[in-house]
C-alpha cells in the first residue's frame, strides 16, 4: 500500500463522525381528529450528545415531517413536508436554558429553568397540524420523520471538497403506521 494511500486512509477515518445507533425516535403517531392530520413524536438522544449540551455546545436539530401517500405499484408519492430547526443553547455559568424553534417564517424561543424540560421540549413535538384531510385525496398514506444534527466542527467547504465526508453527527428516520383517508368533501 502506498504512502499517500494510508495517509488518505486515516484522513477519512479521523474526519468521519462515529456512526451512532443511540438516536431514536419514538412515534410518529398520526390521528385524524375534525378533518384535520395530527403527528405525535419524538427522539431520543445519546448521553454523549446531552453531556457535551449540558457543558455548553450548541446543537441544531432540524426535523423533516413528510406526508407520503402509498402507491401500490410506483414510489410512494411526496405529497406535503413541513420542517423545523431547534437550536439548544445552554450556559452552565449563568444556568440559562434557552431552545428556539424555526419553521421558515416562524421564530419561537423559549427560556427554560432547568435543563432537562428545555431537552425535553426541544426534542417533542405534540398534536403537530400537517394539514386538512378534505385537501386530500382517498387512499392510504403514511408520515415519515427525520431527524438530523449537523457537525458544528467541519467548514462548510469541506462537504464540497470531500463529498465522502458526512456533514451529519446523526441522522435517523422512521414511518409511521399507514392510515386510511376516505373521501371526505
Amino acid at each position: 500500500m502506498s504512502r499517500s494511500y494510508s495517509i488518505f486512509l486515516l484522513l477519512i477515518i479521523l474526519l468521519l463522525p462515529l456512526a451512532s445507533e443511540s438516536q431514536t425516535i419514538a412515534g410518529p403517531e398520526v390521528k385524524v381528529v375534525n378533518n384535520d392530520l395530527f403527528v405525535t413524536f419524538s427522539v431520543g438522544i445519546e448521553n454523549k450528545s446531552i453531556e457535551a449540551m449540558r457543558n455548553g455546545v450548541d446543537k441544531d436539530l432540524t426535523f423533516y415531517i413528510d406526508l407520503f401517500k402509498i402507491r401500490k405499484i410506483w414510489p410512494d408519492e411526496f405529497v406535503l413536508g413541513k420542517s423545523y430547526v431547534r437550536t439548544i443553547r445552554v450556559d452552565p455559568i449563568k444556568k440559562e436554558f434557552i431552545a428556539t424553534s424555526s419553521d421558515g417564517s416562524v421564530i419561537v424561543e423559549k427560556r427554560f429553568k432547568s435543563f432537562d424540560s428545555m431537552l425535553a421540549w426541544a426534542v417533542s413535538f405534540r398534536d403537530l397540524k400537517l394539514t386538512n384531510v378534505r385537501e386530500l385525496e382517498p387512499g392510504q398514506y403514511f408520515v415519515r420523520v427525520t431527524v438530523e444534527s449537523k457537525v458544528r466542527k467541519l467548514p462548510p467547504v469541506i462537504g464540497y471538497l470531500f463529498i465522502f465526508i458526512s456533514e451529519n453527527e446523526f441522522k435517523a428516520v422512521r414511518d409511521s403506521a399507514p392510515v386510511s383517508i376516505e373521501g371526505v368533501r
